[in-house]
């Protein structure tokens, strides 16, 4: 049975994680990207530290892990089982629009751009002066507000899966990895404002970033719920599984919606506790500057305060 797409040519035998881990060449565009990416991090990182400044371990762990899940789901078996098998698939989709763009973000990869790329000088424009513009630019402003991010979040699962959409793009190479693609950015533009690592347009307050994350994650819960209590095959592609799987199309659709369920919590979790983070130490270097204000003046502000008690107590007594 032929269900095209890449690698979909002979029939896979029953799915485990030792099959679905096995490395597969059968996506080349993924491994270049993958490798490019962490080559271009590497160069980044090392000339930082060739003029003696340093760059976080943690940032440059998060970066490689976040480019390794993206190896892993798109570089092994799982891509060829992702092609035949909704539950897999939809591992895919969770991994590529929910924790490889956290991980990607937490390692801060526009910040080390910025600080590695060299200035073109007074009146020319060179590739750092074309990322700040970008930046900048209204299109970033638009692409990365709330009223853009999440809308365009819960469309991806909705409007993709319940409708023709998703057997289109799986009918060729290109149409599939456009989509894996989308799942990506699409998480990259969700999380970038909430995760507040890079700069960006919009840099709201730590309550509005949680609240930007929470906003979405019901819709999220709900379609893996309808998925798993569809009575019947959402997408042709799945409908016929072929035989040497072992598996019942509508089994695997209802193991698919309860991966999305499930999902959700995990990246949730990860972000709230970057966030609070984020927070816990920004109040610590608030907290610290003030100090220092407070050595350089006296605590001016604090005897201000104290002459103010004390003219009200002056008052009260007169």
């Amino acid at each position: 049975m032929d269900h095209g797409g890449p690698g979909m040519h002979m029939d896979l035998p029953p799915f485990t994680l030792g099959r679905g881990l096995a490395f597969s060449s059968g996506d080349p565009f993924f491994l270049i990207g993958c490798a490019l990416l962490l080559a271009l991090y590497g160069v980044a990182v090392l000339r930082l530290h060739r003029r003696g400044d340093r760059w976080p371990v943690g940032r440059t762990a998060a970066f490689v892990l976040g480019v390794l899940t993206v190896g892993v789901t798109m570089c092994t078996r799982l891509n060829d089982y992702g092609m035949v098998m909704f539950s897999v698939h939809m591992v895919q989709h969770m991994i590529l629009s929910m924790l490889s763009p956290i991980l990607l973000l937490l390692g801060a990869p526009v910040t080390l751009a910025l600080r590695a790329l060299p200035t073109a000088g007074r009146g020319r424009i060179g590739p750092r002066e074309l990322l700040v513009k970008l930046l900048h630019s209204r299109f970033m402003r638009i692409v990365t507000h709330p009223a853009f991010t999440i809308p365009l979040f819960i469309a991806s699962l909705y409007a993709l899966y319940f409708s023709p959409l998703f057997d289109f793009l799986m009918r060729s190479e290109v149409g599939h990895q456009a989509m894996m693609v989308h799942f990506l950015a699409v998480g990259l533009l969700f999380f970038w404002p909430i995760m507040g690592v890079d700069p960006g347009p919009h840099r709201p307050g730590y309550v509005m970033r949680m609240l930007e994350l929470f906003a979405g994650m019901p819709f999220h819960a709900f379609f893996g719920i309808a998925v798993m209590m569809a009575s019947e095959p959402l997408v042709t592609t799945f409908k016929h599984p072929m035989a040497s799987l072992g598996i019942d199309a509508l089994d695997d659709q209802t193991a698919a919606g309860g991966i999305a369920w499930a999902f959700s919590e995990i990246p949730s979790v990860i972000v709230l506790v970057a966030l609070l983070f984020q927070w816990y130490t920004s109040e610590q270097r608030q907290a610290r500057r003030q100090d220092r204000a407070a050595d350089r003046d006296g605590d001016a502000e604090l005897v201000a305060y104290n002459a103010y008690l004390a003219s009200l107590e002056a008052r009260g007594r007169g």
